[in-house]
């Protein structure tokens, strides 16, 4: 019989990680304007560096599943969270391009790492309680991610050095991150198992969901990390005000997902879905015709709302579109987090050639991919239909 107790605190213990990774990237992109200003970079040559992010974590996520199958899952992630905390402060100690560049794979290699393997517990979790937690799980992840931006914004108000920040938030964090891996669940390989493939492609159930996911994250990544610049560059905004747009996105993102998996299981993956396109739409759209520095920040806002949901969907979806549902998930997370990660990026390319404004328009128009192509999450819904409800009816004692 599943000790049901034990997979409840294995879910707050998993919740725990999540806001932990969060954190770490809430504190990094509140003061992605100090370490532009520090390395001495404009906006293209900062969108090469934060490249390198995409490139360390496309490398190292394949990584986490055989060092989940050496390890067993608790202790490979509470390794993989400890070096994604400490790898905060790298970016700030950088002083030029070439220097930040390895920074910047250093730490997008950890960060993809602890997020395959956190990711992998809470689909365990969620599958070991027959119903919908990912939403709420990722809605942890955003809600460290505002605490960390928080932090970000009075330390950037007050005109703190980044390296004392990111040095005292990534000693805290380590330390939060250790201990809740205390209580996540403890995945043992068996004996005869063999190790997972270091590199596989996707399959094709996940490339469909993939791309949704990847219009998402898309948005979602160009926000965090150019948030705070397109209102300092664009609309000549303080320093601390800047910071707080950041600050509003996180936000409305946490708010939406924690509350997630009720607007789900009332309307159902593909209406959320959709519905959550146009609002990203009509946020982007506030952010391009933006004059006034409410204004941009009402549009990431609403753009946080819009989007927040999204991949929680997409790694629901992947788990009951095929045969492999593990490498389904394991697909849409390459494709998903490798476009959060690839898109600041792009967005520094674009402005360098145009400007920021136009930057932001190839993030709206990739927004609507929301809304037209939520359908494929239709034929995943009616597969977790099928699985959860049985799975639930089975489950001995009191539902969490």
């Amino acid at each position: 019989m599943e000790d049901m107790s034990g997979v409840r605190r294995a879910r707050y213990a998993v919740a725990a990680v999540f806001a932990v990774h969060g954190a770490v990237t809430g504190s990094f992109a509140t003061r992605v304007p100090w370490i532009q200003d520090h390395a001495s970079l404009g906006a293209g040559r900062l969108g090469f560096a934060l490249a390198f992010t995409a490139l360390g974590a496309s490398c190292a996520m394949p990584l986490a599943g055989r060092i989940s199958h050496r390890f067993g899952s608790r202790n490979a992630l509470r390794g993989l969270i400890a070096l994604w905390t400490l790898s905060l402060v790298l970016p700030s100690l950088a002083p030029n391009l070439p220097a930040l560049c390895l920074a910047m794979f250093t730490y997008g290699a950890c960060a993809g790492m602890a997020d395959v393997a956190m990711n992998a517990l809470g689909v365990e979790v969620e599958r070991r309680l027959g119903r919908s937690v990912m939403s709420g799980l990722h809605g942890m992840w955003s809600a460290g991610a505002l605490v960390g931006s928080a932090a970000g914004t009075l330390a950037a108000h007050l005109g703190a050095d980044a390296r004392t920040h990111f040095l005292l938030a990534a000693a805290v964090l380590t330390v939060l991150g250790v201990l809740s891996c205390t209580w996540v669940l403890d995945i043992q390989p068996a004996a005869d198992e063999e190790p997972p493939p270091r590199f596989a492609l996707p399959p094709r159930s996940a490339l469909l969901i993939g791309m949704v996911g990847f219009c998402a994250v898309f948005a979602e990544g160009a926000s965090l990390d150019w948030s705070a610049v397109f209102l300092r560059d664009r609309l000549d905004s303080s320093a601390g005000l800047a910071a707080a747009s950041t600050t509003a996105f996180m936000l409305t993102m946490a708010v939406a997902r924690i509350v997630g998996d009720a607007v789900v299981n009332r309307f159902g993956a593909v209406r959320t879905v959709r519905a959550g396109g146009v609002l990203a739409v009509l946020g982007g759209l506030l952010v391009v015709l933006a004059g006034q520095p409410a204004v941009a920040m009402g549009g990431f806002a609403l753009m946080g709302l819009g989007i927040a949901v999204v991949v929680p969907l997409c790694f629901a979806a992947a788990g009951h579109a095929g045969p492999n549902p593990s490498q389904a998930i394991a697909g849409v997370a390459t494709i998903t987090y490798t476009s959060g990660l690839i898109a600041p990026s792009l967005i520094g390319g674009v402005a360098q050639a145009t400007s920021l404004v136009v930057s932001f328009g190839v993030v709206t128009a990739l927004a609507c991919g929301l809304a037209v192509c939520a359908g494929v999450l239709r034929s995943a819904e009616r597969g977790a239909e099928r699985e959860v409800s049985p799975r639930a009816a089975a489950v001995p004692g009191p539902r969490p």
